[in-house]
């Protein structure tokens, strides 16, 4: 009789531990299962965002959810990032555009954490900028360049000039060597070759007609130009104001100028975050066929893409 109790019970025993070890089975099956599924649906969402604008070589998934905040000179600058931040919306990434009407709070927003990334300066300001303010801004990549042009205020022609004349332009270095250049290549004064892109007043050799060239922060140049005979004035100030350098400039840097490939207008971050993957899918939007049909159609030669 005890054997037969022993027997049973060591029956019953080897059936609860089966249907211990088939409970274990099933229940590591589904988790393999929902793992392997899990890890597709992730491939599925990454690989969804491989069009027009985005980094294949970026989790987008990832960064759902994400605002980037990135300062901006109102036009062109902001209207051209507004397109991208339509793509990026897309991916569930906010592209919060910060508006600055001068050159100097954008950089010191992006070195002290305000902002994430600029968008308004080409690469030589941004160079002369952080050697004379000790910051730390880096390009991440370079999205388009705007043509100086020479615009007409009281003289309506560079022959009208009279002697004497007064002529407004840009007073940061490196866009008063533009506008001293472009002066230079209309005839209407010579330059110390050996100033370069770096050439101010003090580097004028000759001045047949004795103009007054009057210093000015950029962006005050179009509110004055009534009161002068001409104005140099930058690209993004001239499209805020509602100029256009195709149709009412008297001469602007030609597509093939020394400034056209030292000046890109660049996107700008801190040193460090410039492999961020929400600051390069930014970049990314920026360079993508959506901005640059927008750029063409939108500046009519104003605003030169350069990807």
């Amino acid at each position: 009789m005890k054997k037969l109790i022993s027997a049973l019970l060591a029956g019953v025993l080897a059936v609860s531990l089966a249907a211990c070890g088939a409970g274990s089975n099933s229940g590591s099956t589904p988790d393999s299962t929902s793992s392997a599924t899990s890890g597709s649906a992730a491939s599925s969402e990454t690989a969804e965002f491989t069009g027009d604008g985005f980094d294949p070589n970026i989790d987008y998934a990832s960064l759902a959810g994400t605002t980037v905040k990135v300062g901006a000179s109102p036009a062109p600058h902001a209207e051209i990032l507004k397109v991208a931040a339509d793509i990026l919306a897309q991916a569930d990434i906010n592209l919060e555009v910060v508006e600055f009407t001068d050159y100097i709070q954008p950089n010191t927003a992006t070195e002290n954490g305000e902002i994430d990334a600029n968008y308004f300066q080409h690469q030589n300001y941004l160079d002369t900028f952080n050697a004379e303010n000790g910051t730390h801004l880096v390009s991440v990549a370079k999205i388009h360049y705007e043509p100086l042009g020479l615009y007409p205020g009281k003289t309506k022609s560079i022959d009208e000039l009279a002697d004497g004349a007064q002529i407004l332009v840009p007073n940061d270095t490196s866009n008063e060597a533009r506008a001293l250049q472009l002066l230079a290549a209309q005839g209407l004064i010579e330059l110390d070759p050996d100033a370069g892109l770096t050439a101010t007043k003090q580097d004028i050799t000759s001045n047949p007609k004795n103009l007054d060239i009057v210093e000015m922060e950029a962006a005050q140049l179009p509110r004055s130009l009534s009161s002068a005979d001409m104005a140099v004035i930058n690209g993004n100030y001239a499209t805020q104001a509602g100029f256009s350098s195709a149709k009412d400039a008297l001469a602007t840097e030609s597509a093939d100028s020394d400034a056209a490939q030292i000046y890109p207008n660049v996107l700008v971050v801190k040193e460090g975050r410039e492999n961020d993957p929400v600051i390069l899918a930014v970049a990314a939007a920026l360079q993508s066929d959506a901005v640059r049909d927008f750029i063409n159609e939108t500046y009519g030669g104003a605003v030169v893409p350069l990807f």
